[in-house]
This record gives C-alpha cells, structure tokens and sequence, in this order.
C-alpha cells in the first residue's frame, strides 16, 4: 500500500456491501493514507453492512437521501464537522435510477458551502448504456445520460471558481447489489467479457481508477467521462463475440432446414 491520498479526506456515497463499487474505493482510499466519511440512506445503512466498513475504516456513517437538499446540507455539515473544515473528494455511487441524479443536488449543497478545498476531485460512476442503447437497461440510460451532462456543466463552473474538477468513470457491468437488479445482467456481463480485450474491469480495478482522480496526479483532468471497461467502448467486434454468433447462425439455418413451417427444440427456449 502506498501513500497517494495521504492528508487527503473524502466523503463517499453509496456503499451497502461488500460487493459496492464505494466499498471497494473506500477501503482503498484508506489504505493509501485518506480519512473518509460514508453515507447512504437510512433504509440502506439498516439493510446493508455499511457499519462494519465504518469500523475498519475508522469513521462514521452520516444517514441522507442523496435527492433531498435538507439532507445533503446536515451530511456536509457533520462531514465538515467530523473533518475539522473543508476535504478533498467526493464519490457519487448511487443506483436505482431516480437517485442517479441526485449528483446536481450533492454538488449544488458542497458548492454552496465551500466545502470542497481548491483542487478538489469529484467522481461519478456511469455505464456505456448513457450512449449506447442496451436492451435492459432502460429508464437507467436516461439517467446515466443526464449524470454525465451534469459533471460537464458543473465541472466548468466548479471548475473556473474553485479549481474543483469533475468526471465521470463508464465501468464494465459488474456484479454489485444494485446491478444485479439490471435484465439480464449476467448475459450482459459474458458479452462485455468477450467484446474486451483485457476483460470486464472489476469492483476492485474500478477503486484503483477512481482513486487516481481523487489523487494529484489527475488535477488537469475535468468534465470527461472516461471509459473504464477493458476496451470495450472502442471495440465494434472482437474474434471471440463473432465465433459466438456464427455458432448461432448455424444453428439457426440447420433449425430452419429440418423445421420448415416453425415448432421443434429451439422454440420451446424462446
């Protein structure tokens, strides 16, 4: 473990469990030298183990509902509180599509308290599915879209008046609480797998990325979404996907030739 947030503090939203992207980048955050708040809401802290990783992070939970304003505000103030004046970062972790854009709110209240030190970082997870149309994954599309819009808007205004910058990180899919709720997320998952040339990115290769824009080393970077995804953003067809879908084709034509007028095996999996 190395030192590349030390003197570094951050406020996470998001994490539930183990299997929580914010999880994974709050354990790292600490392991190289930053104090962290967490917070998520109330029904998820009851739900959810968030405590334990409140203890082994040795910090505190501070309860909010990410989209109401009132909330937001006491999460800075006790997070401020809690640091003894202004931090570093912020992650912005948060599923189910009508909290998704939340993020405006989140950095409206930090913003308006000047609670974020001058070359600050924050950071907001997204997925492919804000440019590309995926089946499944629906109304979350549209707010994915929006997320990233917001990161450009604010990112120059934050950017211009405090040095603060702002991006977002298109992950592969990935098999969290909040993903699993995703149609079809393991097929999904198999597909992303077989398009990238280095793989589907892992909760715990996310943390790693993350904590890079959380760092110094990433202060000229700001208002991007940046793909982290093992390629797959930039692939059209890989050797791997094509034999899967020939196979398929195959099947297809030999199916049609022995079932002419329709029936047979393949129609009872449709």
């Amino acid at each position: 473990m190395g030192n590349l947030l030390k003197g570094k503090k951050g406020l996470i939203f998001g994490a539930l469990n183990e299997q929580s992207i914010a999880w994974k980048v709050a354990e790292r955050a600490v392991e190289e030298g930053a104090e962290i708040v967490l917070t998520n809401t109330a029904v998820s802290i009851r739900m959810g183990t968030i405590s334990q990783l409140a203890e082994k992070c040795n910090t505190i939970v501070v309860p909010a509902d990410a989209t109401s304003v009132e909330d937001l505000e006491n999460l800075i103030d006790k997070t401020m509180e809690h640091f003894g004046g202004k931090f570093d970062f912020m992650l912005h972790s948060i599923g189910m599509s009508p909290n998704v854009i939340s993020f405006h709110k989140a950095i409206q209240v930090a913003r308006k308290k000047d609670a974020i030190n001058e070359w600050g970082s924050i950071v907001a997870l997204s997925y492919i599915a804000a440019q590309r149309t995926l089946y499944g994954y629906n109304d979350m599309a549209d707010a994915k879209a929006l997320l990233e819009s917001i990161a450009r808007s604010f990112g120059y205004i934050y950017g211009r008046e405090k040095h603060v910058r702002i991006n977002t990180v298109s992950q592969s899919p990935t098999q969290t609480t909040a993903g699993s709720g995703v149609l079809g997320l393991g097929d999904l998952m198999a597909f992303a797998e077989s398009m990238s040339p280095l793989g589907n990115a892992t909760a715990e290769d996310c943390a790693d990325y993350v904590l890079t824009l959380f760092s110094d080393y990433t202060r000229k970077v700001t208002m991007q979404n940046l793909y982290h995804d093992g390629g797959f953003s930039s692939m059209g067809m890989s050797r791997r996907a094509m034999r899967t879908y020939e196979k398929g084709m195959r099947f297809d034509d030999v199916h049609e030739h022995q079932y002419p007028f329709g029936g047979g095996p393949a129609e009872e999996t449709k």
